[in-house]
């Protein structure tokens, strides 16, 4: 292949924005890109390979199991297309042989391998049709990590490339650290040899960008390296890469995963690579469930995905993997449409709308519910109780019911006695049921 990049010497590491004793810098060029959001958009899961090795190692019937309810909350939509996995052990290529057996349409099954044509026999083996390829772009990698030149890299990528192309696999080029990389003099020309490669062939050759150290900057008007507007359009318009062929893949370091992860959708990319819970390496990947709700802002439905079966997943996850996950994470924490305070809860009581942005109850299968402490007052009991108990508006209970008035003096007796921490719920159930005895009566009426 022609290679028309900038070789170099020395590595350019790009110290002015990455100075390594400072905190990393944003340098500003002003440039204004035109947003241009593809007709289809869609997310990829990388829980089996990237996510996992942030954790416990899966068993080969976990991980089936997990991917079975990928394929349940996607729901024959195509919003969750793919997942990957490792084949490097028994137990890998057992966990993909089952799920390939499975015969679903979605999540589609792929691989990730590194650059080099051992791994590549790995693929043709198990008949998958697409793999990654770790192809690393930065010249922290370059130099420092492959010990090659810029030259160097781009053959040996090139070359594992058209040798998944040579064998009817589509290959899915993990652009490695992107956002600390020269985009015209390194990541430009890789992307063009590819996009030549797949001419030739009449095949697609998919790129992945990855902010592997999650150092991507969302702002419009930032220089590259870190401008993920800048990369996609980049990618785009000087490389000619086909928005379904262009996949974002980030991380969280610097708080910016979800929010890089949704410019890359609207700036022309089609893919956003994530994790359930945005379980990965360090601070973790984009989290998967964040990305189903940015997708259903943006395209003003979630198509027929099945979004309460995230909180079988939730289950799954803390009773079989012993992951705990965090009770305030948006979505699917234990916690995060519990609210606190008084006059919210008071809010609550009157409309579940002024203090509850959208039905989770109905989309999520969990109703927004009162945490009652000391400064909870009637209306919190209240609140609590209706949302425990799922009461309808026929039979909720209101703040000036006689009925709650010995369970607000209980919850008084016991901050009065030095207590600090939330009644729990199995007390205000036990509490509730003395006070209330018949609450349970209505065939409706389904406790928490």
């Amino acid at each position: 292949m022609n290679y028309s990049g900038v070789d170099t010497i020395r590595p350019n590491l790009f110290k002015e924005v990455f100075p390594y004793s400072e905190i990393p810098k944003i340098k500003f060029n002003n440039i204004q890109l035109p947003m241009e959001i593809p007709e289809d958009i869609w997310i990829t899961d990388t829980t089996f390979r990237d996510g996992q090795q942030s954790m416990a190692s899966m068993t080969a019937e976990q991980m089936v199991k997990i991917y079975d309810y990928l394929h349940l909350l996607d729901n024959g939509s195509g919003v969750i297309r793919q997942t990957e996995f490792f084949l490097y052990s028994h137990k890998d290529r057992k966990a993909v042989k089952e799920c390939m057996d499975r015969g679903y349409d979605f999540p589609q099954i792929t691989s990730w391998i590194r650059a080099n044509k051992e791994d590549f026999k790995l693929v043709k083996d198990m008949g998958i049709k697409e793999t990654g390829i770790l192809m690393s772009c930065s010249d922290y990698h370059i130099f420092h990590k492959l010990n090659m030149t810029r030259r160097e890299a781009m053959h040996a990528y090139l070359s594992i490339a058209e040798s998944a192309l040579e064998n009817g696999i589509v290959p899915r080029c993990h652009f490695e650290d992107i956002t600390r990389a020269d985009f015209f003099g390194f990541v430009a020309p890789l992307a063009k040899n590819l996009m030549e490669l797949s001419e030739k062939y009449g095949m697609p050759v998919k790129i992945r960008a990855c902010d592997t150290l999650g150092v991507g900057v969302s702002h419009m008007g930032v220089e590259l390296p870190r401008s993920v507007p800048g990369i996609i359009h980049g990618l785009r318009y000087y490389c000619h890469v086909p928005s379904e062929s262009i996949e974002w893949h980030g991380h969280n370091d610097f708080n910016g995963v979800v929010v890089n992860s949704t410019t890359s959708w609207l700036y022309g990319g089609s893919s956003v690579n994530a994790t359930l819970f945005g379980i990965g390496e360090r601070t973790g990947n984009c989290p998967l469930e964040a990305m189903i709700f940015e997708y259903g802002q943006i395209k003003g439905n979630t198509k027929n995905m099945n979004l309460k079966v995230i909180s079988d997943i939730v289950d799954y996850f803390e009773k079989e993997l012993n992951y705990t996950v965090p009770p305030r994470t948006p979505f699917v924490g234990s916690e995060f449409n519990v609210t606190r305070a008084g006059i919210h809860a008071d809010g609550m009581l009157k409309n579940k709308e002024i203090y509850n942005s959208f039905d989770t109850e109905k989309i999520l299968g969990k109703p927004p519910i009162v945490a009652v402490n000391a400064y909870s007052g009637l209306a919190g009991i209240a609140a609590w109780i209706n949302g425990y108990f799922r009461l309808d508006n026929r039979n909720k209970i209101n703040k000036n019911d006689q009925r709650i008035l010995p369970i607000k003096k209980w919850i008084d007796r016991e901050y009065a006695n030095g207590r600090t921490s939330n009644i729990r719920n199995d007390e205000l159930r036990d509490m509730t049921l003395k006070c209330i005895p018949d609450i349970l009566d209505n065939e409706k009426v389904e406790a928490i």
